[in-house]
């Protein structure tokens, strides 16, 4: 008893530090940028006493960016999460599997006959369909994976070793496609392609919200399948579980989410690698209490790669995608040497 009472208590103190670090990095990204904006300032334009740069500022460009990178951050981290435990993996993610490039090369292709040829100014109807379209891109090189991965059974190490080579593949195709752009929109969709939050309004949240909120619930609701499954096939079966059935359903969630997600911020890969390993530390293997602390982690690095990248180098912006891997690649390299 006073064992889970120890738990309780140090769990709510995990998600309290990490909601306090969570919001303090807002208000930094809110403060800081090519227009400065002191905290005082922030807070007064949030109850309508800022002037109108300040709300332009604040409401049009930093808010839905910053919405963006939580249901971004959130989206990798969840589909993260269930392709390690469907997987049995640790080294799964949906960047390194190739499933955000297939999302990636769909868009491109989407955008590149939608909008005659042009990728700046995409209008309201591509915005709205993309991560429709991004889902069937997804959805189509796992369904590649997960064929070609398939010998009697799936094999972990075969999984990712077939992810890596479809990654590749999808993004030779990606490259070859953007040469058909004009100069300008190939250097901003190599951007976008290396990890990048480009849809700064309103639009793009309202399109990306849906697939997040109503895909993360379906996922956490079938948490009790991935403790099963993490079990071992032998005992899932002996539990009664249909393995097959339920991995195929939380890999459709997962294609779904890494869709939505690559749609409006590109291929940020390990992402969705590093979070469920830092929030397997701190709450342990349960997905119930494992999928939104992952979240919130991959949100605490998303938005502090975001807020660095912005500013690093202003007024030249980098990829977010390229600090994500700076953070995720050592990472990777001391997880595989750890195997």
């Amino acid at each position: 008893m006073e064992h889970t009472h120890k738990g309780k208590k140090k769990l709510i103190l995990i998600i309290s530090i990490l909601s306090i670090l969570l919001l303090s990095i807002f208000i930094i990204s809110f403060n800081i940028g090519t227009f400065a904006i002191g905290p005082i300032d922030v807070i007064k334009t949030f109850f309508g006493q800022g002037d109108k740069k300040q709300e332009l500022v604040l409401f049009t460009m930093r808010l839905p960016r910053i919405i963006i990178a939580l249901l971004v951050a959130s989206a990798l981290a969840v589909s993260g999460t269930v392709l390690q435990g469907i997987t049995k993996n640790d080294l799964a993610d949906p960047g390194i599997l190739g499933i955000s490039s297939g999302a990636a090369l769909a868009v491109v292709i989407y955008i590149y006959f939608m909008n005659g040829k042009a990728y700046s100014d995409v209008n309201l109807l591509t915005i709205f369909t993309m991560p429709i379209i991004a889902l069937f891109g997804a959805g189509f090189a796992a369904f590649l994976i997960y064929t070609l991965a398939w010998k009697k059974g799936i094999n972990p190490t075969r999984l990712i070793l077939m992810g890596i080579g479809i990654n590749s593949a999808f993004s030779a195709i990606l490259v070859l496609f953007q040469f058909r752009f004009s100069t300008q929109d190939f250097n901003k969709i190599m951007i976008w392609t290396s990890g990048s939050i480009w849809g700064t309004n309103w639009n793009y949240v309202i399109a990306t919200l849906p697939f997040v909120f109503i895909f993360t619930g379906l996922i956490i609701y079938k948490a009790r399948y991935l403790d099963v499954l993490s079990l071992g096939d032998e005992l899932s079966v002996g539990l009664g579980v249909n393995i097959e059935k339920e991995r195929r359903t939380l890999l459709i969630y997962t294609v779904a989410l890494a869709g939505a997600a690559t749609a409006v911020a590109g291929t940020i890969a390990f992402l969705g690698l590093i979070s469920p390993h830092v929030a397997r530390k701190l709450v342990g293997p349960k997905h119930k209490l494992l999928l939104p602390t992952s979240a919130l982690v991959s949100s605490i690095i998303l938005l502090l790669s975001d807020t660095i990248a912005k500013n690093v180098l202003a007024p030249i912006e980098m990829p977010v995608g390229i600090v994500v891997s700076i953070i995720g690649v050592p990472y990777f390299i001391y997880l595989i040497m750890k195997e």
